[in-house]
């Protein structure tokens, strides 16, 4: 199958009308592997999201197929939410390989396979991310991961929860002062910290909601509750224990307000 400069070529040389490009094109935007999954290659090319493989519910086998074709196309895959089984393989098959790079990171359940030579694209956005306690940490490395392959720079300070509310000024401050142009804030129980950091900053808080807590609120529905009722402007939601919404739309603000 052709890639777009391919396509892009022939059009410019006259070996195919505009009709006929366009056609590889919308054939070049999806993928099949086999019979098990359509996977949709080309969407950071259209958005400037990067497609990540969800891992969870699927088997080791019908992973590996996938991220074959995910580099084979990208130079890269990274996947999401990997279980013990899945990583075993992928590790057997990519880790002793000097063609390929693996980046391994176990809070945020995430796995990078590149070619050894690919390099994600700088791009100039800067993002802080901030949690409110130490069990919130996994869901921020989530977002950290994949702000940093949308090319932003990511600065972070772990366990700033109001129980302690002396401990968030100084990195907040700092932050700031290196330019970050968005924020993301993870917090479970009743999830106030977003809120107040809202309150502190002119620059746009992604506040992500971990499914810790318990009572009423429990499994993140009273940081959600929490987060969606806050009277603080500026304040963006996300779903639940969803870093990579919360890294990928914080990535695409930092990148279109940086130079």
């Amino acid at each position: 199958m052709e890639n777009i400069r391919d396509v892009l070529n022939k059009l410019m040389e006259k070996k195919c009308s505009l009709e006929e490009a366009e056609l590889l094109l919308k054939a070049n935007l999806i993928e099949e592997v086999g019979d098990l999954a359509k996977l949709d290659v080309f969407r950071n090319l259209r958005t400037g999201i990067v497609e990540v493989i969800y891992a969870e519910n699927k088997s080791a086998d019908i992973l590996l197929e996938i991220i074959k074709s995910f580099i084979k196309r990208n130079k890269f895959a990274i996947v999401s939410r990997y279980k013990e089984d899945q990583l075993q393989l992928i590790e057997k098959t990519y880790l002793n390989n000097q063609k390929y790079e693996i980046e391994i990171n176990p809070q945020a359940k995430t796995i990078i396979i590149k070619e050894i030579e690919f390099q994600f694209e700088k791009k100039g956005g800067i993002v802080g991310i901030i949690t409110a306690g130490s069990s919130d940490i996994h869901v921020a490395e989530e977002a950290k991961v994949i702000a940093q392959a949308m090319g932003c720079q990511v600065l972070t300070s772990y366990d700033l929860g109001i129980a302690g509310i002396h401990r968030i000024f100084q990195p907040l401050s700092d932050m700031i002062k290196k330019g970050v142009h968005v924020f993301i804030v993870c917090a479970g129980m009743e999830g106030t910290l977003p809120g107040l950091v809202a309150a502190l900053v002119d620059i746009p808080v992604i506040g992500v909601p971990v499914s810790s807590g318990y009572g009423l609120g429990e499994k993140g529905v009273g940081a959600l509750t929490t987060m969606l009722q806050s009277c603080s402007p500026g304040l963006l939601v996300v779903n639940i224990d969803n870093g990579f919404g919360a890294g990928a739309s914080a990535a695409l603000i930092a990148n279109k307000i940086t130079p």
